[in-house]
């Protein structure tokens, strides 16, 4: 989920930098790292994670929270992050707003690859596992599950998962990137009755022949997957930051005659918080993404490629501490 794409020039660095071993320690070392980390991670402990979300449940807002990890190429590491979700699931549902009728307010976030969709044997059918046990418990405790998108290599074997556990679990929702060039094909198949599918930018490094470079084809790309979604019979949840696009959205309900009820917005934890209250005093549904974990390095690295205030909130925090 991201509120922007290419809005930074050192976007390629970091997004490079995110994927490597030796900045990864540099950055660990830093002893201002962590406490500046806090602004987009809600911490690393699942106390931490209830405690972000009992918050923002006070202020009319709906949570998604993301155990953070990806990659896993490890079995056991699979395994183990499959029990951090059951017991995130099974806090969650001591919440009184769990089972609650319709738009439900608590979900978790899960990653495909973080649940073993990258191992070389039978990655596939091992995330798939995996995935379904976390949606038997979340429909247990009455609590969503979405499928985040990664990067465009993993994002048929994505669609392939989901579209069989929405068999058993209709109300499973999944991520679809906008600034992938067949993100528009995908939001056509993908807009059915109860389907759910958050829209958002893009936060990977991707090839031009695969995605938008741009910050204006990915914008316009992103308004013409909205509109189809919109236009759909499912529940769009609109993943952005974006004034421009967020402003766009009350034509769009008049165009189609839905109502507020009809979509949510989505923002991420510690990003716009006064954009979020305004919304939810104006009566729009949000919904937050709180993630949380030991393994936030990658997240973080997203989140400083995105804009350059959160890049440069970062710098003058570490000069101001060091």
């Amino acid at each position: 989920m991201t509120p922007g794409v290419v809005s930074n020039p050192l976007r390629p660095a970091l997004l490079a930098a995110a994927r490597s071993e030796r900045v990864k320690n540099a950055v660990l070392r830093a002893p201002v790292t962590r406490s500046i980390v806090r602004r987009f991670v809600a911490g690393e402990t699942l106390d931490d994670a209830m405690a972000a979300a009992t918050t923002l449940l006070a202020a009319g807002r709906s949570v998604s929270i993301d155990y953070l990890g990806e990659d896993t190429l490890d079995v056991e590491e699979a395994r183990n992050t499959v029990v951090a979700y059951l017991a995130l699931i099974a806090e969650l549902g001591r919440l009184p707003q769990a089972g609650a009728g319709g738009v439900r307010p608590l979900e978790v976030s899960v990653k495909l690859s973080a649940l073993g969709q990258g191992l070389p044997v039978d990655g596939e059918k091992i995330a798939l596992d995996h995935a379904r046990t976390i949606c038997a418990a979340a429909q247990t405790h009455g609590v969503w599950v979405t499928v985040d998108a990664e990067d465009h290599t993993r994002t048929d074997s994505t669609l392939s998962i989901v579209g069989s556990l929405r068999t058993d679990f209709p109300w499973l929702g999944t991520v679809l990137q906008a600034y992938l060039r067949r993100t528009e094909g995908d939001c056509r198949d993908l807009a059915g009755a109860g389907s759910r599918i958050r829209l958002c930018k893009g936060a990977y490094r991707e090839p031009e022949s695969v995605a938008y470079r741009s910050r204006a084809e990915v914008a316009a790309s992103y308004m013409r997957c909205l509109a189809i979604l919109m236009r759909g019979d499912g529940y769009p949840m609109v993943a952005t930051h974006d004034p421009r696009i967020i402003g766009s959205i009350d034509e769009l309900l008049w165009e189609t005659g839905k109502g507020v009820d009809s979509f949510e917005h989505q923002m991420l934890f510690g990003i716009r918080d006064l954009e979020q209250g305004r919304l939810v005093d104006a009566g729009r549904r949000v919904r937050v993404y709180v993630p949380y974990g030991s393994q936030w390095y990658g997240y973080f690295m997203r989140r400083l490629a995105e804009r350059p205030s959160n890049l440069w909130f970062f710098m003058r925090s570490a000069a101001t501490r060091s």
